[in-house]
């Protein structure tokens, strides 16, 4: 108990923690949001092809995952097994960052092609994954403490969402206040390259890892090794395990609606709103609700003793206004698109903080019922969903702006691309909304768990 209560951070060191995610998003926020648009209307690339470019980029991206954290787990050095990955690989994100925005002119179109993808690739497989996974890694190596670390993914996620704000604000308008086209892109990227790079190497020196011996992080491991299984025969356990295929699914679902949403926005604001400058506006609408419905989830997962009800009704509740936001948005109605959109937000949002706690229940399921802790297997397997459903959403931005005859450099666009990319922000989004909904009215388990704890009880008395 003592060793819970203590604690290990200072004020300025939580901060500095929690300031990594604006290094990763300066990042991630410009390639995410804005490196189709650069590619299509600035260098004229095919978006079609692009698309099939980025989901084969993010299915090597999935591979990396597992490599990079046994690396990380293997690691031995004075700055620790985090700190040096998280260190280091931020000078790779920064300057493929760059490189990325950077393409040359004079190249031939398939030069171009292949210099995206190894440049998006590298970017993404190898140094952005390097420095994510040791930075979520990093709060379980600088913290023994349970409520420290809570904290530090609360101000980690404030510090997500108020880059990913400023980055829908200022972009567009930093490119054109930088010359526009491609020497305005590379400008904004080398900004961002550097920021990011300070803010990490900051983040990174102002926390330390503690010894290894009797980290909470040691404990855990050795009593994964307890129950240790080969590899295939912890696959069958999560494949046998329903809940772990819901999971899967809703993250699968989850992500590609969101990098479909956020792929389309710039296109939405630009061609359907005629304002480009409308980004960072709506961005907010959609990511401040999230901190608003974090604030409240607690409080109500412990007033109805199920995050599969809060979680289900809230998505009940965003369909339906959802279907709202779909009638005021052919209106072109902003004051009721941004109302609507801000409620929809508000009542989806919880599920974002109960993710992670209903994997840990979906692996307590499986130790109840087989008698084996997977429980590290369970949640970097489920980061597949994530990397599957996040390329794939990303990839369909280019196949369906390509399929709709979307020209990056036409003054004007087609009707059949202008309804195409309205229905990528506001329809499809609506009607995924609805697939998560039933999955998560058939995420039963923590009922299950409940049943069979009750079980076991009845037997020992």
């Amino acid at each position: 108990m003592q060793e819970t209560e203590k604690k290990y951070l200072k004020w300025y060191q939580k901060i500095a923690y929690g300031a990594g995610d604006l290094a990763s998003n300066t990042s991630y926020g410009l390639v995410s949001s804005f490196v189709l648009l650069y590619l299509s209307d600035t260098m004229g690339l095919n978006t079609g092809i692009i698309g099939t470019l980025m989901l084969v980029s993010k299915f090597l991206d999935g591979i990396s995952d597992v490599i990079f954290g046994n690396l990380i787990d293997r690691t031995k050095s004075k700055l620790g097994k985090a700190r040096p990955w998280m260190l280091y690989a931020q000078i790779g994100v920064s300057l493929c960052l760059v490189l990325l925005f950077s393409i040359p002119g004079g190249m031939s179109e398939t030069a171009q092609y292949a210099y995206f993808f190894a440049f998006y690739t590298a970017l993404n497989a190898i140094f952005y994954t390097a420095n994510g996974i040791a930075y979520s890694a990093l709060s379980a190596l600088i913290t023994r403490n349970k409520n420290e670390r809570v904290q530090l993914g609360s101000i980690r996620f404030m510090f997500a969402v108020a880059t990913n704000i400023v980055m829908g604000f200022a972009v567009t308008g930093a490119v054109d206040a930088f010359g526009g086209g491609a020497a305005g892109w590379r400008m904004v990227a080398v900004i961002c390259g550097v920021i990011g790079l300070v803010v990490n190497t900051i983040s990174c020196l102002c926390v330390k890892e503690l010894p290894e011996e009797g980290s909470a992080a040691v404990e855990d491991t050795q009593k994964l090794k307890d129950d240790k299984i080969g590899f295939v025969e912890s696959l069958k356990l999560l494949i046998s395990n329903k809940y772990y295929i819901l999971i899967v699914a809703i993250y699968i679902v989850y992500y590609f609606m969101s990098n479909l949403t956020t792929g389309s926005a710039i296109y939405f604001m630009k061609h359907v709103l005629r304002n480009g400058s409308l980004l960072g506006l709506f961005s907010m609408m959609k990511m401040f609700p999230v901190i608003i419905a974090l604030i409240f989830t607690p409080i109500l997962v412990k007033k109805t003793g199920s995050m599969q009800k809060v979680n289900f009704w809230g998505y009940v509740i965003s369909d339906i206004l959802g279907i709202f936001l779909i009638i005021f948005a052919m209106q072109k109605n902003l004051p009721m698109m941004l109302l609507f959109m801000f409620l929809k937000g508000t009542f989806a949002g919880t599920m974002s903080g109960t993710l992670n706690a209903l994997i840990a229940e979906i692996s307590g399921y499986t130790y109840r019922t087989k008698g084996v802790h997977i429980d590290g297997m369970m949640f970097s397997c489920s980061s597949l969903g994530v990397k599957v459903g996040g390329g794939i959403g990303t990839a369909a931005v280019g196949w369906l702006l390509h399929a709709a005859g979307y020209a990056g450099k036409a003054a004007t666009q087609t009707a059949a691309a202008t309804n195409m990319i309205f229905s990528m922000y506001i329809t499809i989004p609506v009607i995924l909304g609805v697939v998560i909904t039933i999955l998560l009215g058939l995420m039963k388990v923590e009922k299950e768990n409940k049943r069979i704890d009750m079980e076991r009880a009845e037997q020992a008395d």
